[in-house]
């Protein structure tokens, strides 16, 4: 992956913190500093597709935390109930 180098101002105490965090962790600065704008960019990203894209059939009202409990436990018992992912 290709980079583009750029500059930032930032609080002497957060680089103290990413320096710290680095060197805990065995990684650059500049690595954590890159994690910490993909988060950024990631947060402020404007989506093309809706969250939820898809419709599901339903009462159009939010189920009980005792209906959840037992839909699970249904699903869980169709499929074996065996408790293992796939």
């Amino acid at each position: 992956m290709s980079m583009k180098r750029t500059n930032v101002y930032a609080d002497p105490e957060d680089l103290a913190i990413i320096k710290e965090a680095a060197k805990r962790r065995g990684i650059s600065e500049a690595e954590i500093i890159r994690q910490g704008i993909h988060l950024a960019a990631m947060a402020n990203r404007v989506w093309d597709e809706p969250l939820f894209s898809r419709t599901f059939e339903g009462s159009g009202r939010t189920p009980t935390k005792d209906e959840v409990r037992d839909a699970v436990a249904d699903a869980v018992r169709r499929e074996g109930g065996s408790g293992n992912a796939a």
